[in-house]
């Protein structure tokens, strides 16, 4: 697939991932999630929910304003970000649920500062990290877990990555102190499964996703995974950065 590769920070889309095959932004998305393509439908659209992000603010004018090294980040998180979208979008082929439609001014208004940049960044990034893992128990066909666990040790890489320079700039995380790199909110510190990051199911990332207000698109579940037995839920600290 080498127009998949093709794809650079330069996304040619715009903010809303529009590519002239857009849903309409009043038409629900319905996900069977008993399926592995209605997980990967739902990871689809965490991932064009992160580029419409990660756009916004590689545009607004607080980016000027960070450090060459947040810039960067920012800009290759853009990048990557684009590159999983699009993988997405072609392993699911026409399995896949299209375009969603994103909230330009809940965007933007997340993309002020460039300390609300780092710290909207990192929230995706965990919440993402957290999500997929939730997923992993339900996911039924080892290529596709292979897949989902690629594509979240990337998320986790990004995720350390902002904490290292929103912390090196003095920006405390939100509710949390002595969070770089890993820290207590992400990582189970005590009990049976210490050592381990945090993990939420879908309606708890449906609710986090729902919170920051940037998706448009209606989201529902017409059938739940079947249930699993799993580690507790522990999710990333989820107040609007």
């Amino acid at each position: 697939m080498p127009s998949l590769f093709a794809c650079t920070s330069d996304d040619p889309t715009d903010g809303s991932g529009n590519n002239g095959n857009n849903r309409n932004a009043s038409d629900p998305v319905t996900l069977d999630l008993r399926t592995d393509i209605g997980i990967f439908n739902f990871l689809f659209l965490f991932e064009q929910t992160e580029v419409a992000y990660y756009n916004t603010a590689v545009a607004s004018p607080a980016f000027a304003s960070m450090t060459a090294e947040q810039r960067e980040i920012m800009s290759d998180l853009r990048g990557v970000e684009t590159v999983h979208r699009e993988f997405l979008r072609a392993l699911l082929g026409s399995n896949g649920v299209g375009n969603a439609s994103f909230n330009q001014s809940a965007l933007s208004a997340a993309a002020s500062t460039g300390a609300a940049i780092l710290r909207t960044a990192e929230m995706l990034e965990e919440t993402g990290v957290a999500t997929q893992i939730g997923f992993g128990k339900y996911i039924q066909s080892p290529e596709y877990l292979l897949i989902a666990g690629k594509i979240n040790s990337m998320e986790a890489r990004h995720a350390a990555a902002l904490r290292d320079v929103r912390e090196a700039a003095g920006i405390p995380a939100i509710g949390v102190a002595g969070t770089r790199f890993a820290g207590d909110d992400v990582v189970l510190s005590t009990g049976a499964f210490a050592g381990l990051n945090a993990k939420i199911e879908y309606s708890d990332a449906l609710a986090r996703v729902s919170a920051t207000n940037f998706v448009v698109t209606r989201i529902q579940v017409s059938s739940p995974p079947s249930s699993k037995a799993g580690t507790p839920d522990f999710g990333p600290p989820n107040p609007t950065p």
